[in-house]
C-alpha cells in the first residue's frame, strides 16, 4: 500500500491523492460486483467499477464532468455486494462535489440547495408555513409541539416533503392520529425544524451539509427526549448514521415505532381493508439499515389484506430512483424508469396495492403507475395511509 501511494503521489496532485485515500480506492480489486448489481445500469451508462479505476488514472475534474455521475441513486447495492467492504457510490458523491463547487449543476439542484440554505427545506417554501399541515386532523384537537427542555418520550422530525407536498401531508397527519390513539408521549419540533441534510450530501454540497449537522445538533440538544422518530427513511438514515457521534438518543423510523405499538397492544388495527398488497422496500430503510420485518409485520396485522412479495425484495429490492438527490436531477436516459418496472412487476403478480414506507418512493411509484396507465386497477399507498383508513 505504501509503495502504491508513493507511485500515486508522483503522478497526482495532493488533492487527488487525498481523494484516493478518502475513498480507499486502492482497496478496490476491480471484481465488478458493484456494476454487476447496480440497478441503474439497465438504463444508464453508469459503470461504478470503471469510475473507481479511472479515479486512479485520470484527473478528477475531468471525470466529474461526465453526466452519468448524477444517475446514481445511492441505493447501497454496490456497497452490499463489495467483497472489500467499500462504499463505491461515495466516489460519485465526491465527484459531484467538484461540480457543485464550480456551480455546474442543473437549475433544479441549484434552487433546491439555495432553498435549504435560506428556508430549511428544498421546496422553496417559507419556514413560517412548515406547520400548516397540522391543521384539521381528524379526531385531533391540537398537535403537540414540544418546548425546549420539556420532557417527551418521542420527538418527531417531519420530513420537509411531508410538511409541504400535498400528496405527502396525509402521512404526517396520520402519524399524529396513530400517536394520539396509542397514547404516546410525543412532541413535534415546529417551525424551528430544518432539513436533515440527506439529499444535500448526496448532491455533493459538503459545506452546506456540515452547516446543517451543526445547526440540527444544536437544535436537538435543546430538547429532552428519549427517542427521535422520522417519517422519511432518508432522515432516519442521516440522523442515525451520519449524526451518530452527535445524537446520543435512539433514532427510529416510524414503522419501527408503530410495529412496537401494535405488538404491545397499544395500537390495535380494527378496521378492514380488502386487497392484495405487495410491500416495496425503500433502499434507505432496507438496504441501508436492514429494516425489513417491521413494515411487513404492520401490513400483516391489518385485517383483510393478503401480503405478497416481490421477487426482488428486501436487500435485493429494486430501487425506485428517488434517492441520491434524484428528485431534483433529470436523467438524460429515455429508457424505462425503474419505478415503471416495479409497477409492472406488481401488476403481473396480481397486487392491487403497492405499499411503501417512504415519501420519495410514494411519489416516484405513483407517478410510474400513472405513466403505465394502471390507476384504475392499482394504487400506491404509504403504510401510514393504510393505517389511517382503519383507525
Amino acid at each position: 500500500m505504501y509503495v502504491e501511494t508513493q507511485k500515486l503521489e508522483q503522478k497526482m496532485t495532493p488533492e487527488e491523492v487525498s481523494f484516493v485515500e478518502k475513498y480507499d480506492l486502492l482497496g478496490c480489486i476491480q471484481c465488478g460486483k458493484c456494476t454487476g448489481g447496480c440497478p441503474v445500469t439497465t438504463r444508464s451508462d453508469l459503470n461504478i467499477r470503471r469510475f473507481v479505476y479511472d479515479c486512479l488514472q485520470d484527473h478528477l475534474e475531468e471525470l466529474s464532468k461526465k453526466p452519468e455521475i448524477w444517475d446514481c441513486t445511492t441505493c447501497n447495492t454496490c456497497a452490499i455486494r463489495c467483497p472489500k467492504g467499500l462504499d463505491p457510490f461515495e466516489v460519485l458523491l465526491g465527484l459531484r462535489s467538484f461540480e457543485v463547487e464550480e456551480g455546474n449543476v442543473q437549475p433544479t439542484v441549484r434552487d433546491a440547495l439555495e432553498s435549504i440554505f435560506n428556508n430549511g427545506n428544498p421546496w422553496g417554501k417559507p419556514r413560517a408555513k412548515r406547520c400548516d399541515w397540522m391543521q384539521d386532523i381528524e379526531g385531533v384537537e391540537k398537535v403537540k409541539i414540544a418546548n425546549p427542555g420539556e420532557k417527551v418520550d418521542v420527538l418527531v422530525h417531519i420530513c420537509c416533503t411531508a410538511c409541504y407536498d400535498p400528496r405527502i401531508i396525509p402521512l404526517a397527519k396520520n402519524l399524529v392520529r396513530v400517536l394520539e390513539k396509542a397514547g404516546v408521549d410525543y412532541g413535534f419540533i415546529g417551525e424551528a425544524e430544518s432539513d436533515c441534510g440527506s439529499e444535500v450530501r448526496r448532491l455533493g454540497e459538503e459545506g452546506l451539509f456540515e452547516m446543517l449537522v451543526e445547526d440540527n445538533t444544536e437544535l436537538f440538544g435543546s430538547y429532552d427526549f428519549d427517542r427521535l422518530v422520522c417519517i422519511s427513511p432518508h432522515c432516519y438514515n442521516t440522523f442515525k448514521n451520519e449524526y451518530s457521534d452527535l445524537i446520543t438518543k435512539p433514532v427510529m423510523h416510524y414503522s419501527q415505532l408503530v410495529a412496537e405499538l401494535i405488538e404491545d397492544k397499544k395500537l390495535v388495527p380494527s378496521g378492514e381493508l380488502e386487497g392484495k398488497v405487495v410491500y416495496h422496500d425503500p433502499c434507505y430503510l432496507g438496504k441501508k439499515n436492514n429494516v425489513f420485518d417491521e413494515p411487513r409485520y404492520i401490513l400483516g396485522q391489518i385485517p383483510g389484506l393478503e401480503l405478497l412479495e416481490f421477487r426482488r425484495s428486501r436487500e435485493r429490492s429494486l430501487c425506485c430512483e428517488g434517492g441520491g438527490g434524484k428528485m431534483w436531477v433529470e436523467s438524460e436516459s429515455k429508457q424505462e424508469r425503474l419505478a415503471e418496472v416495479r409497477m409492472s412487476d406488481a401488476k403481473q403478480m396480481g397486487a392491487n396495492i403497492v405499499a411503501v414506507a417512504c415519501p420519495f418512493c410514494l411519489l416516484t411509484l405513483e407517478d410510474a403507475m400513472k405513466v403505465k396507465g394502471f390507476e384504475e386497477e392499482m394504487r400506491v399507498a404509504d403504510i401510514l395511509e393504510l393505517l389511517g383508513e382503519i383507525l
